[in-house]
């Protein structure tokens, strides 16, 4: 008889923090097998016992079925394709946690009814394939006919999300928003002449140039930082430099026909849907998020209107 040592139940048990049922259950599965009996019958093992005790509650915790243990502990499968099958399997649970995870919480969030919280699950759960379909309709009926528009490929990559394949739950929850602006009809042609417009303002030969709301973006910020009233005289150098600059880029005189034309490009784009559906489009494709235009075109909009002459009764 071989002089290594030998464990009882019980002594197992103390020493690995498993319960006696627990170990008594896993020797009668066969996956930590005594080595022999005590004299009285009492079942014993050997000094392996330990650590292969150690082992399958590591890979219990871990989710590992009994089964599969059983095939590791008796070397039937390699323990690393083991671990490799249940980390895919985890992170295949994962995704699905985030998304029911954002589905949740932004139902929550809303205080959805049934059927929309249905819906938002839904839009969750779209394929790759569905989704691209989903954004492919919104631009191009956002787009449509300005095909030939030199600027019209690189407008379309620079407004098209690509939910990743493995997204946070900031992405999943900003591409439920996004799929919903998507399909908003209001939104929809709002973006449709806007889309317009700016392929209008752009239908000047010559070098690319802003539209008119990146020209009032980039002028009123100090104007805003300054807490500035847009109706006060205070603020007419602002409007000057403003029309003045857009007027050049059109090669216009800068009268009021091109200020009603100014106000007209400006107006639709006085949303602030606009500015969520990029905010929501920097998160889905990992960029950084730029300034909100609304508050600068808002702002604009009122002294723009202030200085506007009169129409005639």
């Amino acid at each position: 008889m071989s002089g290594e040592t030998r464990h009882t139940i019980g002594e197992l048990a103390r020493r690995t923090g498993l319960s006696v049922k627990t170990i008594r259950y896993y020797a009668d599965s066969g996956i930590v097998p005594p080595t022999d009996r005590s004299p009285a019958g009492y079942r014993r093992f050997g000094p392996a016992a330990v650590a292969r005790l150690e082992l399958v509650r590591t890979l219990r915790e871990l989710g590992v079925d009994l089964a599969t243990i059983r095939r590791v502990v008796n070397q039937e499968v390699p323990l690393p394709e083991v671990a490799a099958a249940h980390a895919e399997a985890l992170a295949v649970q994962i995704r699905v946690l985030r998304l029911r995870r954002a589905v949740l919480t932004v139902a929550a969030r809303r205080g959805s009814s049934p059927a929309e919280v249905d819906e938002l699950h839904r839009l969750a759960q779209l394929t790759r394939h569905e989704r691209g379909q989903l954004v492919a309709d919104f631009l191009g009926s956002v787009f449509d006919g300005l095909d030939d528009w030199p600027a019209y490929p690189g407008v379309i990559v620079s407004m098209t999300p690509e939910l990743p394949d493995d997204p946070t739950s900031e992405q999943i929850e900003a591409w439920l928003e996004l799929a919903e602006l998507c399909r908003d009809p209001g939104f929809r042609e709002r973006m449709r002449l806007l889309a317009r417009q700016h392929a209008a303002d752009h239908d000047v030969p010559g070098l690319p140039r802003p539209d008119a709301v990146a020209v009032v973006r980039d002028a009123v910020a100090a104007a805003l930082t300054a807490g500035l009233d847009p109706t006060s005289p205070d603020a007419d150098p602002v409007v000057t430099a403003v029309t003045g600059r857009y007027a050049r880029l059109h090669r216009h005189p800068d009268d009021a026909d091109l200020r009603q034309r100014l106000l007209d490009r400006l107006v639709p784009a006085n949303d602030p849907r606009r500015d969520r559906y990029l905010d929501l489009l920097a998160v889905l494709n990992g960029w950084s998020t730029g300034a909100a235009t609304a508050p600068a075109v808002d702002w604009f909009i009122r002294a723009l209107r202030a200085r506007m002459p009169e129409p005639a009764r």
